[in-house]
């Protein structure tokens, strides 16, 4: 399957999983991107930037990742352009200030300090972590639906898989 094939086939995906428009704010048909696979051929992770092979050199960041499930795992630069494509509450756990250099540095977003969320929020849905001013500050698997983070005084909230660092939206975080 071609490259261009296989963005179709993506940006269907993303669709699906995070609605209707998703799939073009991810990979914009007008942009390169890089799509890596695995050893047989099955779409991979989707990176933008520069890429170079060689060891040592800067990798591009990476958009997501696409597990065997046929879900997608957001990436930083996946979970700005989820953000920029559709407007809040959509897709975000709102953190209160005092958890913010916690979640930045990739640790869990617990329910005690979320101040509100996406209803539609199931538990294992990509989310974003974000504050009231729709700064991105981590992207993660919710642990919780959207009304149970609100409510619940205890538990995590998010399982962040990254975080988008100190340095405000631009931090690469961490990449597992």
């Amino acid at each position: 399957m071609s490259d261009e094939a296989a963005f179709a086939d993506l940006r269907t995906g993303a669709d699906y999983q995070f609605g209707a428009g998703a799939g073009d704010a991810l990979f914009p048909p007008d942009e390169t991107l890089t799509l890596r696979r695995s050893s047989g051929g099955r779409p991979r992770q989707v990176i933008v930037g520069d890429v170079n092979d060689d060891p040592g050199s800067p990798e591009g960041d990476r958009l997501v990742s696409y597990g065997t499930d046929g879900r997608f795992t957001l990436g930083i630069a996946g979970g700005r352009r989820i953000r920029d494509g559709f407007a809040a509450p959509c897709h975000r756990m709102v953190v209160g200030e005092e958890s913010e250099p916690f979640v930045r540095e990739g640790r869990n977003a617990f329910a005690k300090f979320v101040t509100a969320a996406d209803d539609g929020i199931r538990p294992g849905d990509e989310v974003l972590v974000v504050d009231d001013e729709d700064a991105l500050f981590a992207v993660g698997r919710a642990e919780l639906s959207g009304a149970e983070a609100e409510h619940f005084a205890s538990g995590v909230a998010v399982k962040v898989r990254n975080g988008a660092g100190s340095e405000g939206d631009g931090g690469n975080g961490t990449d597992e």
